[in-house]
């Protein structure tokens, strides 16, 4: 049992971690190396177990990830050409086809050059795949937290439910994805009036943008406006051009209205936990909700998401990779 102490402990370290603040990075890496050293744990039980029973243990922590990689890698191709189908060739959403494609050409690369009898390549290659070992778990962390995070419900009353703006069409029109996150945020109106709690202000906030008629903010309230919400019961943020523009200037409007206020942000889903670490940066009060977003478009958003958090903590992440390859080089130098 001695094997599971490293597992409870990051186990431990999880829960204070969230309960001190859910919207903390560092959970979904705690929550990660809790998955890790408990794999590693039951492995070392496996010699004492019976036949059948170690096999699967041995096939969920080493056969499962093995053929999930090959499956996650055909997934994203596929996803890949969908999204080029109904949203175009932009780059951003060329993510997860670009993604697939990397998993395979790094299984063809590990085959290909891990059969040639050199400790020079094979330093190579356990330096690639370490590499790609490490990114790839702070992904695996960030899905895992980030689901996790996306099932927080709203307790008691918010005074404030903010929305995040995102482009308009033609100007000055809401798209589907941001009518997704108005309706999510008149769900918590209605729902809190409906229990009789007092009257939450929805806040929209989005600045314009140099192609658009009317600033963000201005487009989304006309829409819930239209949808039926009392006007006095909006107010708007229309200055902001990025995230934590967003949520800074929403922060200072909902403080001279009440210093002691509570919120929800609401966003789409695949934007929620990295608007949750923006928003606790930035010093709101609050959670962050997600609202529903088209499935297909959901990969690659959620690619782009990792990516930005990625950079958001380059130094340690860079640092380390920098580290790794230093390491690969000296070894392969070496073996040479």
């Amino acid at each position: 049992m001695y094997a599971f102490v490293p597992a409870a402990l990051f186990l431990a370290l999880f829960g204070l971690s969230v309960r001190a603040d859910r919207r903390r990075f560092r959970n979904a890496v705690y929550l990660g190396l809790t998955f890790i050293f408990a794999s590693i744990g039951l492995l070392t039980l496996v010699p004492d177990l019976p036949h059948g029973l170690g096999g699967i243990i041995v096939a969920l922590v080493f056969l499962v990830p093995a053929l999930g990689t090959v499956a996650l890698g055909v997934f994203l191709i596929g996803n890949g050409l969908t999204m080029v189908r109904k949203e175009g060739r932009r780059p951003a959403n060329l993510l997860s086809f670009v993604a697939g494609v990397g998993i395979f050409a790094l299984i063809s690369f590990v085959l290909t050059l891990g059969n040639q009898g050199s400790q020079r390549w094979d330093a190579v290659v356990g330096g690639v795949v370490f590499l790609a070992g490490y990114v790839s778990f702070l992904f695996l962390c960030f899905l895992a937290y980030a689901y996790l995070y996306g099932r927080i419900k709203v307790r008691g009353d918010v005074d404030y439910v903010v929305m995040l703006g995102s482009g308009l069409i033609g100007g000055d029109r809401v798209p589907p994805l941001l009518a997704s996150r108005l309706r999510k945020g008149m769900e918590i109106h209605d729902a809190q009036i409906a229990r009789g709690g007092r009257v939450p202000l929805l806040l929209t906030s989005g600045g314009k943008g140099a192609d658009e008629k009317v600033a963000e903010a201005r487009a989304m309230a006309d829409w819930l406006i239209a949808q039926g919400v009392p006007d006095d019961h909006v107010r708007l943020e229309d200055r902001s051009r990025t995230t934590q523009e967003n949520l800074g200037l929403s922060r200072e409007i909902m403080l001279a209205g009440d210093p002691g206020y509570r919120c929800v942000v609401v966003t789409n889903n695949f934007h929620a936990f990295r608007a949750a670490m923006t928003a606790r940066k930035a010093g709101v009060n609050g959670q962050v909700l997600g609202s529903p977003t088209a499935k297909y478009f959901w990969p690659s958003a959620t690619i782009r998401e990792f990516v930005a958090v990625f950079w958001e903590h380059k130094i340690a992440n860079l640092g380390i990779c920098g580290a790794i390859i230093a390491l690969t080089a000296t070894l392969a130098v070496n073996a040479g």
